[in-house]
Order: structure tokens, then C-alpha cells, then sequence
């Protein structure tokens, strides 16, 4: 996810905020600022209860994340936004029952510390009243987050566990998907419908739950949001369903460059970039593989330093990279690089580099394959 900034690591796992997360948690923030409250202990319960909230959401998050772990369902990152937290899963679960329980134990989790607040709140044991209205209000939107989540329209965690007991039941995964995904749709839809309606009947007092027009279009913004995430999450499901049809001898690039590693940056731009377009390199000296050189290898080097930084200084050794083998699947090979974080993979036979694989690669292959199909 675009637009998100690194605030460190939680059990090996990169989290994330999105630049809505700030505009939410300000709104949230200043929500929860009631007159009831005096002006300064107010902010401070106010700033309190939304990190607690969110504390709640990435509670949420990487209960996903761990259970996955457990079941075999790597997990690189969390991200908050506006409307919660997503966890970015290396690879899809391998069967029903794994995917079964990492969708399950958000919800539980969110279930839980929901349980926990509001057990705070009505024993009251002599905790000031603000306090006791925090623990209600996350108790309530720790309820809340749980029910909405099983929702079963995926990619919610409900639609995630319908599409799970349906992959069970048939033993495609993709059907699954393509089924869940529809009902994901429709349920985006739905909350775009009724949020219209809400925030047309307002006016005319018609309104039900005593819901005004902010909130229709509130209701109506999230299920276009879910409406496009089941789009988009389809697309990706059906992304790697073709790439485990090809192999990396089908999707390398044979054409990569020999550049020796005492090279430097300027020689390589003026020689190579610039002339022909390439983008990636083979670092090669006497005929042994050394590393691997992308574009963004270079775009990390400062302009005045290109005369005098080699490229053996900013490559991607060989000790860090995973070579790959011909026959492998496209699909592996893409989450061998988003495991090891890297951009590009050689693919070795018999002990010799015959090609070059990288992300750019993954997705002009992709692309092409949609334009073609698109057409049929």
C-alpha cells in the first residue's frame, strides 16, 4: 500500500501507517472531545482512547498475522489506514482449514479485548468516569469491529472464512474465490445503496436509526471501498493463479547485460542505461556471477558520487540472493522475492546463470497476458 511510512517491527513483522490513519485518528480525536469533559483531561482522554482504538486494530491485525505464521501463511507487514488495518500475506494459505483460522482470529481477538473493556466498565472499580466512558466506547467499537469484519463478503474476515468452508467444500480455490469475491461485491453495493437512500431521506425526516446525512455518505464510501477491495483482491487471486501455469524459464529475461563489477555508476549509465534502456544487470568477472544491479540500485547512489562509486559497492550480492531453478513456478519465484524482499532473482542450471527475473519482469508478463485475454 502506497503512502505509508515504517514506525519499526512487531514479532519480525514491518508495521505501517498510511497517511489516512492520520486524518482518521484526528477526526477521531477530536469526536471523542465532549463537552462533558474539562478541556484539558478531555484531549488527553481523547488522544488516549484513539491510540488504544487503533492499538485495538493492530491487536486485531497481527492476531491474523500470527495464527497465519503458525498455519504456514508468512505475513511481511501491517498497515493502518482510514478504515482499519490490512496485513500483506507472502502467500496464500495452501488449504481450507489454515485459511480458516488467520480470517477467524481477528474477530475473536477484536471479541475479546471488546470483552476485556467492558468487563472495566461495569464492574467500576472506582475508576474515574471518563475512564470508565473510554473502556464503554472501545468496548462498543471493539463489538462493533468484530461484526462488521463477519460480514461474509470477502475481503473481509467473513468473507474470507465463507470463502474458506467453500473451498472446503468444492476443492477450488479459485471458484471459491471468484464466489466470495462476487458476494463481497454485492455486499459493497448494498452499503452504497443504503448509504444513498439514508442520506436522501434525511431531509424528508425518513431517515432510519436516526442516521443523517454524513453518515449515509459515510455508508455509502465504505461500500465502495469494499466493492473495489473485492475487485481488486479477485484480480490478484486470479494474477496468481497464472503464474503458477508458467515457469521461470518462461518469464526470465535472457537479454540482461554483463557489466564487471569495478565498473562505475557513470560508465554504466553512459554505456548502458542511456543508450539502450536497460534497467537490470548480471555483475559478472571472468565469467563468475557476483550479484545483480536494478535502476533503483543506482537511483540510491547520489548524482556527484556516479564517477567514483563502482558497482560492485551497490549491487545485490550473490550471498543475497536466492537463485531460482528453470522449472520452478513463476508464482514461487514471486514470493521468494517478496519473502527476501529483493527485486530480482537469477535462475541458475547446472551451476550457470542463464537468465534474470525480476519484479518488473512479473508484471509486464501479467499485464500482457490480461491485454491478450482481454481481447479473446
Amino acid at each position: 500500500m502506497g503512502g505509508a511510512v515504517n514506525i519499526g517491527k512487531l514479532f519480525g513483522i514491518q508495521l505501517k501507517l498510511h497517511f489516512s490513519w492520520f486524518i482518521i485518528f484526528t477526526l477521531l480525536t477530536f469526536a471523542l472531545v465532549t463537552p462533558n469533559w474539562d478541556s484539558g483531561p478531555a484531549w488527553g482522554i481523547g488522544v488516549l482512547t484513539s491510540l488504544l482504538f487503533f492499538a485495538s486494530v493492530l491487536a486485531h491485525e497481527l492476531a491474523h498475522s500470527l495464527v497465519g505464521r503458525a498455519n504456514g501463511i508468512p505475513v511481511s507487514s501491517i498497515t493502518l489506514f482510514i478504515f482499519g488495518g490490512i496485513s500483506t500475506m507472502i502467500k496464500e494459505a495452501s488449504r481450507p482449514n489454515a485459511d480458516l483460522k488467520m480470517a477467524a482470529a481477528g474477530p475473536i481477538c477484536s471479541a475479546v479485548i471488546g470483552g476485556i473493556c467492558l468487563a472495566n466498565w461495569s464492574l467500576n472499580l472506582g475508576i474515574p468516569p471518563p475512564v470508565a466512558r473510554m473502556a464503554l466506547w472501545l468496548a462498543i467499537m471493539n463489538f462493533a469491529l468484530a461484526t462488521f469484519n463477519l460480514i461474509p463478503g470477502f475481503p473481509l474476515d467473513g468473507g474470507r472464512i465463507f470463502r474458506s468452508v467453500l473451498w472446503r467444500s468444492t476443492g477450488d480455490f479459485t471458484r471459491a474465490t471468484r464466489i466470495a469475491t462476487r458476494v463481497g461485491q454485492g455486499v459493497g453495493y448494498a452499503f452504497i445503496g443504503g448509504g444513498i437512500a439514508i442520506a436522501v431521506l434525511y431531509p424528508l425526516g425518513l431517515s432510519p436509526f436516526g442516521l443523517n446525512w454524513f453518515s449515509g455518505l459515510w455508508i455509502a464510501f465504505i461500500g465502495w471501498f469494499l466493492q473495489n477491495a473485492a475487485k481488486t483482491a479477485y484480480r490478484q487471486t486470479e494474477w496468481r493463479e497464472i503464474l503458477r501455469k508458467f515457469t521461470a524459464a518462461q518469464v526470465m529475461a535472457t537479454n540482461t547485460p554483463l557489466v564487471p563489477p569495478e565498473t562505475t555508476i557513470q560508465q554504466l549509465v553512459t554505456e548502458y542505461v542511456f543508450p539502450r534502456g536497460q534497467r537490470l544487470f548480471l555483475v559478472a568477472s571472468g565469467g563468475d556471477f557476483k550479484g545483480t544491479l536494478a535502476i533503483n540500485d543506482i537511483k540510491a547512489v547520489s548524482r556527484p558520487q556516479w564517477d567514483t562509486i563502482q558497482v560492485r559497492e551497490v549491487m545485490t550480492p550473490l550471498d543475497k540472493l536466492a537463485p531460482v531453478s528453470p522449472d520452478q513456478d513463476a508464482l514461487s519465484v514471486l514470493e521468494q522475492m517478496t519473502e527476501r524482499n529483493l527485486n530480482q532473482l537469477p535462475v541458475v542450471s547446472d551451476g550457470r546463470v542463464i537468465g534474470l527475473i525480476s519484479r518488473d519482469d512479473l508484471v509486464r508478463f501479467l499485464r500482457t497476458h490480461a491485454e491478450l485475454g482481454a481481447r479473446k
